[in-house]
């Protein structure tokens, strides 16, 4: 099996030795996204709002650009900087998968730090 490597301006491009995302057969692995704004370079993180908002969107393009929706992500993982972050950044993930009846499985964790200094960072799989 072939893996195609998924990139889009549409998203900030990696900031180390890895991919936006890889493709194998019909699984899609989408590498961490923080809030990045990829027309500028900058963080996009006055608030938690924007930050959390922007990794989605992040996500979102990346998907976009694969041929993948929210509807088709079956894991994911957040990273927070701190737990107390959760309610928050869980409103705005939520969000992202609008209507949906079945969300997928996940894990969120809080850790020691995050590149840029994020207070979140969302990883993702998907499948068709």
């Amino acid at each position: 099996m072939t893996n195609q490597i998924i990139n889009t301006a549409k998203a900030p491009a990696p900031i180390g030795p890895y991919s936006q995302a890889v493709q194998s057969g019909n699984i899609l692995f989408i590498s961490g996204q923080v809030a990045i704004d990829p027309s500028s370079g900058e963080m996009k993180n006055a608030t938690l709002q924007d930050e959390a908002t922007q990794v989605m969107k992040n996500l979102s393009a990346i998907l976009s650009e694969a041929g993948y929706a929210f509807s088709d992500v079956v894991k994911t993982t957040i990273f927070l900087s701190d737990m107390s972050l959760f309610a928050e950044v869980n409103e705005i993930y939520s969000k992202s998968f609008g209507a949906a009846s079945v969300y997928p499985a996940r894990e969120t964790v809080a850790v020691k730090g995050l590149p840029k200094n994020a207070n979140v960072e969302i990883s993702m799989i998907a499948c068709k």
